[in-house]
């Protein structure tokens, strides 16, 4: 019913130029390829010219916490939709929203708005990209990798954490925990059980403590280099012989995927290309860790809810900690992560989308429907300026939604 002609193509691994993509009623991809190569025009259908423009899948961002001045935990419809609305007009079809440490009230809000949103579906005409489900992201970090959140970190305890896996599996797809944490095994079985993915991050864990978290399951780490252990900062808890600490581990081991903030301010350009060439476009996803404010003036925010979330100060390129000595979030859209990795980074384009598509589809296990133009997915699209690559248009599943 809709047929978008003329665009480049961004597939996993290529371009193709004077592309068709056709959309099925059900809002699904019936066609994509070579313009010449397309079967006639549905003439009940719709027609967009797209021409100079590159036509790349929705971008899916698995770690991210707000935007437009709300954070999800936040805890209220009207602040979830505000932020999902913003991160769509940024591209970002397919999200995970993503908790904060907070107090165990705010978190079984943020998971009850979770789920609303997860049976809702998306709805492009109110400008709502799809809720894939929850990343229960804190409040099982070790105290000293704390970083910028709430200071009310502890263990993971069963009575609490229990309370939160009743949101799984369609709610809660992922949770993030330190492995080094007394109760942090026992949390790592029961989520596991329950079919949830499972993170380390905020950690200052030893190579030990990682393997002993992958044989549990344990797969992915959040923002590589970013509030993580490596054999330096291990050195704290142990005295010599240096020990390999979570960095060296995911680096090391084959199936551990982890992700990277390419903002510009978070990561040097040959870290995010290290990244890479270590661990595979494949294995590193690209994230926002977007707070509240993206796409809001510089000035100062709350990290987290507003009652009880840790005051930060936005550049106007990222969040930074009052003092100014540590970064505080991201402040980004996908569409400049994207941007970032290709001019800056200098991957070729299907290479830097993909790290914003595909790889997170993969490693969130959504990619048989989202994450690539292939027929059969969902027709989840962002169109992007050739010049530029600026957003000019967002589609999911086949329905634009509005950029105003």
């Amino acid at each position: 019913m809709l047929r978008i002609t003329g665009a480049t193509l961004v597939l996993p691994d290529t371009l193709i130029a004077d592309g068709a993509v056709d959309v099925g009623a059900d809002g699904r991809i019936a066609f994509c390829g070579r313009q010449a190569d397309a079967p006639p025009v549905d003439p009940r259908g719709q027609v967009i010219d797209a021409t100079g423009q590159y036509l790349a899948p929705g971008f899916v961002d698995m770690h991210v916490h707000g935007a437009a001045g709300h954070d999800f935990m936040d805890g209220t419809p009207a602040a979830f939709e505000a932020v999902l609305a913003a991160h769509a007009r940024h591209g970002t079809t397919t999200i995970v929203p993503t908790n904060t440490v907070g107090r165990h009230d705010q978190i079984l809000a943020f998971l009850e708005c979770c789920r609303a949103l997860v049976r809702a579906g998306p709805d492009a005409s109110r400008g709502l990209p799809r809720v894939a489900g929850a990343h229960l992201y804190g409040p099982y970090f070790a105290e000293e990798k704390v970083g910028c959140h709430p200071r009310l970190t502890r263990p993971p305890t069963r009575d609490e954490y229990l309370q939160y896996l009743a949101y799984a599996p369609d709610a809660l797809m992922v949770a993030t925990c330190a492995p080094e944490l007394d109760g942090a095994a026992d949390f790592y079985r029961d989520a596991a059980a329950r079919g949830v993915r499972l993170n380390a991050g905020h950690s200052n864990a030893t190579w030990d403590e990682m393997a002993a978290a992958h044989a549990l399951g344990v797969r992915h780490v959040d923002h590589l280099f970013c509030a993580m252990s490596n054999y330096v900062s291990v050195r704290t808890r142990f005295a010599p012989p240096y020990r390999g600490g979570m960095l060296e581990f995911v680096l090391a081991t084959p199936d551990m995927t982890t992700e990277i903030i390419a903002d510009g301010r978070h990561l040097a350009p040959e870290l995010l290309r290290f990244a890479v060439t270590m661990k595979g476009a494949d294995k590193v996803a690209l994230v926002t860790d977007a707070s509240r404010a993206m796409d809001m003036p510089p000035g100062a925010y709350r990290f987290g809810p507003t009652d009880g979330g840790e005051s930060f100060y936005h550049d106007g390129e990222v969040g930074l900690t009052l003092d100014g000595r540590s970064l505080a979030s991201g402040a980004r859209g996908m569409d400049h992560m994207v941007r970032h990795m290709h001019r800056v980074a200098g991957l070729d384009l299907p290479t830097a989308a993909r790290m914003a598509s595909l790889t997170p589809a993969t490693i969130l296990r959504i990619e048989r429907e989202v994450g690539s133009i292939e027929v059969g997915k969902l027709a989840d699209f962002v169109l992007l300026d050739q010049a530029d690559l600026r957003v000019r248009s967002v589609y999911v599943g086949g329905a634009a939604i509005p950029m105003a």
